[in-house]
């Protein structure tokens, strides 16, 4: 049984070395904000135990908001800008029109303005509460590297790159390539829904080989298209462009 859980840790161990140099390659580190605003995660890990204790159903959503930012010009928070006069939003297209949980983005953001105004971009923000929402829901846990930039434009018609529900498994396979994403990040990142459900105990071993592609995976998916250093900004509100 020792040997097993030192095993575990190792194991855990290394993939957090190897997924912090698969991060840092995209301008992305763990502790972005260490200096600039020290308690950034914990901030969004307290706001969240709030939201999952009243509202333990917005796990999902909000895991699956993450992934619909991701796949649309990368995680840069665009899925969260809302439609202009001459400009339909992501968030108002087909595809998204079944998201929610865009007040529970707005609720962390506005706390961490207060704690540290400019500092926190929304593309974190999303990031970090879709972790914490699976972890809250007894899920597992991944390092989350930030440094994410916001995006200025968010365009309804650019949601054709999210997989439909029809697409046959070449489409999606090719889908996935496209930004980056492999087989198993496309079979792992598929079993997102099993959040929040209960498994028998003969599946542990299973499972626990599953939490720890999955948190492969969220990071791989996590770097798509990511703007860092001078690129795009952080949003004082998620909704509008500064």
């Amino acid at each position: 049984m020792a040997s097993k859980t030192l095993s575990m840790l190792l194991a855990s161990l290394a993939l957090s070395l190897l997924l912090t140099g698969s991060a840092e390659a995209q301008g992305l580190s763990l502790g972005y904000y260490s200096k600039a605003c020290p308690n950034a995660e914990s901030i969004v890990f307290e706001e969240m135990a709030k939201v999952i204790k009243v509202a333990p159903s917005l796990a999902g959503p909000l895991l699956r908001m993450h992934f619909h930012d991701c796949f649309v010009r990368g995680c840069d928070g665009s899925v969260l800008l809302n439609s202009t006069k001459g400009n339909v939003a992501e968030k108002d297209a087909r595809p998204n029109l079944s998201l929610r949980g865009y007040g529970v983005i707005d609720r962390v953001k506005a706390k961490l303005e207060k704690a540290c105004p400019g500092v926190v971009s929304c593309a974190d923000i999303l990031a970090l509460v879709a972790r914490d929402a699976v972890v809250l829901s007894k899920g597992p846990y991944w390092p989350v590297p930030t440094g994410r930039r916001d995006g200025f434009v968010s365009m309804a018609n650019e949601t054709k790159q999210l997989p439909p529900p029809t697409a046959n498994i070449t489409t999606l396979i090719s889908m996935f390539a496209s930004k980056g994403l492999s087989v198993k990040d496309l079979v792992v990142l598929s079993g997102g829904h099993t959040i929040g459900i209960s498994h028998c105990a003969a599946f542990n071993d299973r499972l626990y080989n599953f939490t720890e592609d999955f948190g492969d995976s969220m990071i791989n998916m996590g770097n798509v298209g990511v703007l860092t250093g001078s690129a795009g900004e952080v949003r004082k509100k998620c909704s509008v462009v500064n």
